[in-house]
């Protein structure tokens, strides 16, 4: 087993209050941020294809495909903001502790 030399190990001085506590949030919830873009990026997907899916159904173009891909399309933007929403409050929650 390797032991831990303690000459390597940074002191709690050397690293500033910063760096700290933006390191012990990302141990308390790794990847929050590439998980926020993701939601981001999903639900822009999903509003820029209801804002075209939505124009055709008003248009009367191609009402079979259209009416079930605008639908689609609004479940996708749902999603991303309960995702966005529930990861939100699960960081509320683990702050205050």
């Amino acid at each position: 087993m390797v032991q831990p030399n303690p000459e390597n190990r940074p002191s709690q001085s050397s690293i500033n209050p910063e760096q700290y506590a933006r390191l012990k949030a990302e141990i308390a919830a790794p990847y929050r941020n590439i998980r926020k873009f993701i939601y981001i990026a999903g639900g822009a997907s999903g509003f820029i294809g209801a804002f075209i899916f939505f124009f055709q159904v008003l248009a009367g173009r191609n009402l079979d495909t259209a009416l079930p891909n605008f639908a689609l399309q609004l479940g996708v933007i749902g999603i991303a903001v309960f995702l966005w929403r529930w990861d939100r409050g699960k960081g509320k929650g683990e702050r205050g502790k």
